[in-house]
């Protein structure tokens, strides 16, 4: 993941009314619940809105993320101290073999480099115990969701929080399924509070390859949250993995 992208407290304080709870946030409780997870990951919790909601009585949860201030802001949130946050990347887990479920929402893992990939996704089996699940969505590249991400398609203005703010996207590089582009936020005062992004489009079939090398198995791979079949139009690709 990029070196605190959202280092803009005025971003983060955006962050939650542009990515609110919805269908995902869903789907990982449920599954929390179909697991009857009583040890929960959060890795790349940002501001914590889905990682709070799984605290419960005799549950621990524990969220990371590499943006202090994404932190910073999550524990200032109800509840917040229901959950251990953790700064830091994926070698910052420790390998307990304790926890049932790790989820990671938000494309977190299309942040993760080709190089580093199995790398992670070992990082976090280590931490599941044995039958412990791992969780995450991805874009899907056929979709070649990227194209859209000019000015002209993304430009926009609306009144927030921090006031009227105007926005777009500005797509910087396409290679090899390694797409970097620049988001652009002009507060009223002026300032272009610009985060650049590189996202990886993987393939499910690299996805799925790179989880089997992690130590991962009974992997199922559904085109949206409610188990849907996957087909080139999905806009997402969903993963669940246990350990083996």
């Amino acid at each position: 993941m990029n070196d605190d992208p959202y280092g803009d407290e005025q971003l983060v304080g955006l962050y939650d009314l542009d990515n609110p709870a919805g269908d995902d946030h869903a789907y990982y409780r449920a599954l929390a619940d179909e697991l009857n997870a009583r040890r929960i990951l959060d890795f790349g919790c940002g501001t914590g809105l889905l990682t709070r909601t799984f605290a419960a009585p005799g549950r621990v949860v524990v969220g990371v993320d590499p943006s202090s201030t994404m932190l910073g802001y999550a524990r200032r949130q109800p509840g917040a101290d229901a959950v251990t946050w953790i700064e830091g990347y994926a070698d910052i887990i420790e390998p307990t073999g304790d926890t049932d479920l790790v989820v990671s929402s938000g494309n977190t893992m299309m942040h993760i480099s080709t190089e580093d990939h199995v790398r992670v996704l070992t990082n976090l089996a280590r931490a599941l115990r044995p039958g412990g699940v791992l969780s995450f969505e991805s874009r899907n590249p056929a979709v070649r969701a990227w194209e859209q991400w000019t000015r002209e398609a993304t430009y926009g203005e609306r009144d927030t929080p921090a006031g009227h703010l105007v926005e777009w996207l500005d797509l910087i590089e396409v290679a090899d399924r390694r797409v970097v582009f620049d988001a652009h936020n002009v507060f009223p005062d002026g300032h272009d509070a610009i985060y650049r992004n590189t996202l990886y489009f993987r393939s499910p079939e690299a996805i799925t390859a790179d989880l089997r090398m992690a130590g991962f198995d009974g992997i199922t791979v559904r085109g949206g949250w409610h188990g849907e079949p996957l087909t080139t139009d999905s806009r997402l690709v969903v993963f669940r993995a246990a350990v083996s």
